[in-house]
């Protein structure tokens, strides 16, 4: 099916290429939106200048700190949005898989995550509640009662990558309007027509366009344009790390959501079962063309039965259907661009010259790159120590549960890691042991569902917790209010008594 005919079903009727100020733009640099498989063009958006980025922070800023959004609107306004988004979902997916690097029936899967994440986002408004504080429980206490609340941090802005363009938009965009936000939304310079698609719906659903901006464009003039500006008060970003620590260092004192990726190990112990660890390894690795932070890389398997994995991954691998997009056959498609496809052939190449082997795959064919395993790569080798973001994984035998440990542990990531064995109690053991924010047990790390707190354990995967729940605590701060009992009242709160000798006169 080719990319006109992707999109036949479409009416992408957008009234502008961009959204600030509470309104369409129509007026600057219009940029064209690739489908990078084809050469195609998709849709065309506005480049925001540093000056629009501007423009758009401050008027939100000021609606932010004028308007209070009622929180059963809020509410109503996401569960909307959900329901519409689901009604939709055709739309979205046809869409999402033309401009983005995602077969179709992977961006059909994404849209009903995102319908997942607004109703997620709505359902907090419950949540969204203080609790009294125990003034009493110190002597510095005495004689006050009090409470917290929480509040709207201020203004969001709202970075997102290629690899979920929607359902990453729908991370920021739900939690932050949730909890009384206003954003200003970034998103990847790839995938910006989803975010403006999602955007419109948002807006139709009953979103306060004065709370809400997307400003596609540039990373180098929008984006730190975004970043750097004092009107916002937090920075959640999802990309990688190099961004996100150029990020830090330009965002200055302000808080950052940031989750930077990974290096996905999974641990293979004798006792488990092969076929269901293998059937798991390989949609772990190759979903989405191995584009996903959660994406299995370092495979290690206890040496006495890493032959007979290492044949049913690579029979399992070679089962793959490497395609088009567009087909609905396809279950491997391209990468985002040549210039990453070439990088991952790079990455692979430079580990075959330092000794590793290639049991299948390591073919280029212009954006798309075939579904790769490889064995003996050195312990340095970039495809073991970077996050690789293409369709390559490495098997790696190991002796003895304490050196796969070491060795799952020995990476600049921790993100997610799997452990498949029959041993619950082991397999609890290895969990306790592994330096990661997730550990999934008879199951690879490429698993999440929307609503439990998502990041990493430090090193290079990120700061802070997003899922949900977790972005809208980020997303307020408390506020406390603090009653002192028995101070003098006010002189204009006295009451003044009557003077009961001319009281017709006081009357």
């Amino acid at each position: 099916m080719s990319a006109d005919s992707l999109l036949a079903e479409i009416r992408l009727d957008l009234p502008g290429g961009g959204f600030w100020n509470g309104q369409w733009q129509t007026d600057g640099h219009w940029t064209d939106v690739v489908n990078q498989e084809d050469g195609t063009v998709v849709g065309r958006v506005v480049a925001a200048t540093a000056a629009e980025v501007d423009s758009a922070v401050r008027a939100v800023a000021a609606e932010v700190r004028c308007r209070a959004w009622p929180l059963w609107q809020r509410r109503e306004a996401l569960r909307v949005a959900s329901a519409t988004l689901a009604e939709r979902s055709e739309v979205f997916a046809r869409l999402l898989c033309a401009e983005s690097s995602k077969p179709i029936r992977d961006a059909r899967a994404e849209v009903e995550r995102a319908v997942e994440t607004l109703r997620l986002s709505s359902e907090q408004a419950s949540r969204l509640a203080g609790e009294t504080l125990p003034f009493d429980d110190t002597p510095r206490g005495a004689g006050r009662r009090g409470w917290y609340t929480r509040e709207p941090i201020g203004v969001v802005g709202a970075i997102t990558s290629f690899n979920d363009p929607l359902n990453l938009v729908a991370h920021k965009l739900g939690p932050a309007l949730i909890a009384g936000n206003g954003v200003v939304l970034k998103p990847s310079d790839h995938t910006p027509l989803t975010a403006l698609l999602l955007t419109e719906l948002l807006l139709q659903s009953g979103v306060p366009g004065s709370l809400l901006a997307v400003v596609a464009g540039t990373g180098r003039e929008a984006g730190q344009a975004l970043v750097a500006h004092p009107g916002t008060d937090m920075i959640s970003f999802t990309g990688g790390y190099d961004t996100g620590a150029a990020i830090a260092a330009l965002a200055g004192p302000k808080k950052l959501l940031m989750e930077l990726g990974g290096n996905g190990p999974v641990i293979v112990l004798a006792d488990a079962d092969l076929q269901d660890a293998a059937d798991a390894i390989v949609d772990g690795a190759f979903n989405n063309a191995g584009q996903n932070c959660l994406s299995v890389q370092r495979i290690f398997v206890e040496r006495s039965r890493y032959e007979d994995l290492s044949s049913m991954i690579r029979a399992r691998t070679e089962s793959l259907v490497v395609g088009s997009k567009s087909s609905e056959c396809t279950d491997v498609g391209p990468l985002i661009d040549e210039k990453a496809a070439i990088r991952v052939a790079e990455w692979v190449e430079e580990a075959v010259r330092d000794g590793a082997r290639i049991l299948t795959g390591g073919h280029r064919t212009g954006v798309l790159y075939e579904p790769t395993l490889l064995a003996d790569a050195p312990s340095q080798s970039k495809v073991l120590q970077q996050e690789v973001f293409g369709p390559v994984a490495t098997v790696l035998p190991f002796d003895g549960v304490d050196e796969a440990i070491k060795r799952a542990n020995d990476s600049p990531y921790a993100l997610h890691a799997g452990v498949f064995t029959a041993d619950l109690d082991l397999a609890l053991q290895v969990a306790d042991s592994l330096d990661f924010g997730a550990v999934m047990i008879n199951d690879t790390g490429d698993f999440r569902i929307d609503a439990m707190p998502f990041g990493g354990r430090g090193k290079r995967s990120g700061l802070g917790r997003e899922g949900v729940r977790y972005a809208v605590e980020s997303m307020t701060e408390p506020k406390i209010i603090a009653i002192r009992r028995g101070a003098p009242a006010h002189p204009a709160l006295v009451a003044v008594p009557i003077d009961q000798t001319n009281a017709s006169e006081n009357l």
